[in-house]
């Protein structure tokens, strides 16, 4: 009975060795476990944060092809207008060079009635400028009154 009670005895101890040592092993893949949930949290975190980054460049690039593309669609009315232009201006050429002396003149007419309302003007305008300049110099003297009036005024009395 003695040995069976040892025998048993030494069974239990390797049986309780063997079963700390399996809960050693679960402990260790529990915390195994928590970590890679951890780590997988953590890089689900990181993806999300970079399909968001990668939303807003898609955002942005969107928006700026969207301006590049309404430019485009500007610049080719403009171009449009540009070409329109340039057909009316070389047939306008074409015309001027074909001797219609009459529009001609009527440049030149023009051309001198404006040289003679410039010459008008530069008079006037001298006028003007040398009414500004005694203007200026009346202000100027004025200034130099009204500073002597102070030096007047701080004389003291014992020198009348």
């Amino acid at each position: 009975l003695k040995e069976e009670n040892a025998s048993l005895r030494s069974k239990i101890n390797k049986l309780q060795i063997f079963a700390e040592t399996q809960a050693d092993k679960m402990r260790k893949l529990e915390r195994k476990l928590e970590e890679n949930k951890i780590k997988e949290e953590k890089e689900a975190q990181d993806l999300e944060a970079m399909v968001q980054h990668v939303e807003q460049n898609l955002q942005l690039m969107t928006k700026r092809a969207v301006k590049a593309e309404n430019n485009a669609t500007k610049l080719k009315q403009e171009n449009a207008l540009l070409q329109v232009q340039l057909k009316n201006y070389k047939t306008e050429n074409e015309a001027l060079r074909s001797g219609q002396s009459a529009s001609l003149a009527a440049v030149k007419q023009n051309a001198d009635l404006a040289l003679q309302n410039l010459l008008t003007v530069i008079t006037n305008s001298r006028s003007s400028i040398k009414q500004l300049v005694s203007g200026a110099e009346s202000l100027q003297l004025v200034a130099d009154l009204l500073r002597s009036i102070d030096r007047v005024a701080e004389v003291p009395e014992d020198g009348q």
